[in-house]
């Protein structure tokens, strides 16, 4: 297993992200590879054992399938929230005016990342490294801002992995909402990704954000009866 306190854990072929959570350093994050196998109880076990050497005091999993979760649920690890799944065949895909939004750049960021304080819960809020690491979580994405009187009032992350395509993030200053800003976001992820010939685009979000929920459906996502979870477990030092 590489002991590199930075962003892999591997043992053999099971490989796991890794890194402080929020940039909190008494809570870690694992997230599996997508082009990894479903990490086992046993690696799973190993990363905790290295991530206590590491000064961490508790892990938190990204928003897993029921089948990513069987490893870490049998080293230990308890449901800490439940999420919506929502899929997008891409088939069809409506217009919207798009005259608000723009590229972002690194500049951008400061803006972004007030929004997404002001737009999330504490827990979901995401700090820098968090962002660089959705613009990084597949082999290309796109970045957009939403702009009001010289403002970033919102943004959107999506990524795209061979046929498959992600909403990662998307968020819009909360006095801005129901303005037509997080639709027009979202169309225009959906479109660049139906540009791009992927045959399936995927949400997430929380069992109460009915609002998000609202958006998604009205644009044709379905939800997937399974969901996701996002699941923790403290470190015995």
């Amino acid at each position: 297993m590489s002991a590199a306190n930075v962003d892999v854990i591997r043992w053999g072929r099971e490989r796991v992200r890794t890194g402080p959570w929020r940039g909190d350093h008494d809570i870690a994050y694992l997230s599996p590879l997508p082009d990894a196998p479903l990490p086992s109880a046993v690696f799973v076990r190993r990363c905790l054992d290295q991530l206590a050497t590491r000064g961490f005091r508790r892990v938190i999993t990204s928003a897993l399938s029921p089948a990513e979760q069987a490893g870490f649920l049998g080293a230990g690890f308890e449901v800490h929230e439940r999420l919506h799944l929502l899929e997008h065949d891409l088939r069809h895909v409506a217009r919207a005016d798009l005259s608000a939004l723009r590229r972002a750049g690194p500049e951008d960021h400061p803006r972004v990342l007030a929004v997404d304080g002001r737009a999330f819960p504490a827990f979901w809020r995401i700090d820098e490294s968090s962002l660089r690491e959705a613009l990084n979580a597949t082999p290309n994405s796109r970045f957009r801002v939403a702009a009001a009187d010289g403002l970033v009032v919102g943004y959107a992350v999506t990524g795209r992995a061979g046929r498959r395509g992600f909403l990662q993030r998307l968020a819009v200053e909360p006095d801005r909402q129901r303005l037509g800003l997080g639709r027009a976001l979202c169309i225009d992820a959906l479109r660049w990704l139906r540009r791009w010939r992927v045959e399936q685009a995927v949400v997430n979000t929380q069992m109460g954000n009915q609002a998000a929920l609202a958006l998604y459906e009205s644009l044709g996502f379905r939800r997937e009866a399974a969901g996701l979870s996002v699941l923790s477990a403290a470190i015995e030092l």
